[in-house]
């Protein structure tokens, strides 16, 4: 009996020490997120240990940025001298401040490099990018609102749709189609939840699709980037739009006319986005889709 349960009790500490090893080998990180109503992922940092920020998680920036309304109640950032700075609006200069100490939670960075812009996502006081997290699987569930920093592949991933991640100039780019009075038209998309809309499109194939002829158009708007360039847009409603296994009828797009050149790419939007879990591979060449409980929520009408 006592050798039982002397056997019994080494299987236990067996499978625990197991346990232990593997969450070492795949640690997890998870953040907490607020899905804003401009459909941007609004997370809290923590500068130099004093100053707390609501930052968005922008899928496109590739630096951490601070408005300049945010930074005039921030003490603890020591600004350097301007430099020229590119957005997908046009050139600008900024203001930059080096080593800095940044904590989102529970993963910190020293000796971090921040800008100074104009905007950010409404309620956010800045923004991060995803290369906080490079070599990372990066998984983002609009269900709990986290997301999942991961060192392997979760399992779970099998169960989503697995399509190809365009990786240029560290932005990523993703397949989709797009169909107009019976023609199907395939462009690639930059995922860009820093744009609360569902899709914009490139002026090439604005041009080249005469979309503005053959759809409804609903509102006319202006956008500003981070900086505080304007660019006019068109709204209209697209009768069909597929993106991997999923078909999203009469959804709301966006595009430019007259400005040939402007606008060079096309973007997915946080409204679109947020209708799906993602995850990002650590290599940054598959992304997995999956529906969630968001799917069929009337879309955003800013």
């Amino acid at each position: 009996m006592k050798n039982r349960r002397k056997l019994y009790l080494a299987a236990i500490l067996l499978f625990i020490g197991q346990t232990i090893i593997a969450q070492e080998n795949n640690q997890i990180t998870i953040i907490p997120f607020e899905l804003t109503d401009h459909n941007n992922l609004s997370i809290k940092g923590v500068f130099n240990k004093v100053d707390t920020v609501n930052l968005m998680f922008h899928t496109d920036a590739s630096s951490i940025t601070l408005t300049t309304e945010t930074i005039k109640k921030i003490t603890t950032i020591k600004w350097d001298t301007e430099t020229e700075v590119r957005s997908w609006g046009g050139k600008s200069t900024a203001r930059y401040s080096e080593n800095n100490f940044l904590e989102i939670s529970n993963l910190k960075w020293d000796s971090v490099a921040i800008w100074e812009t104009k905007n950010s996502g409404p309620t956010t006081g800045g923004k991060f990018g995803p290369n906080l997290f490079t070599g990372k699987v990066i998984e983002i569930d609009f269900d709990k609102s986290i997301i999942t920093i991961h060192q392997e592949l979760p399992k779970k991933a099998k169960k989503f749709t697995k399509m190809n991640l365009f990786f240029e100039n560290e932005s990523m780019f993703i397949q989709g189609t797009s169909s107009i009075n019976g023609i199907d038209y395939q462009n690639k998309f930059l995922i860009h939840t820093g744009y609360g809309g569902t899709i914009l499109y490139d002026d090439k194939f604005a041009a080249e699709s005469k979309i503005g002829e053959q759809i409804e158009i609903t509102d006319v708007k202006e956008l500003k980037d981070s900086y505080g360039n304007v660019l006019k847009t068109k709204k209209g409603k697209l009768p069909n739009f597929t993106l991997g296994n999923e078909q999203f009828k009469d959804i709301p797009v966006g595009f430019f006319e007259g400005s040939i050149g402007r606008q060079q790419i096309s973007v997915i939007g946080g409204d679109l986005l947020k209708r799906f879990n993602i995850i990002i591979d650590s290599n940054r060449e598959h992304i997995y889709m999956k529906p969630n409980q968001l799917r069929k929520l009337a879309y955003n009408k800013r």
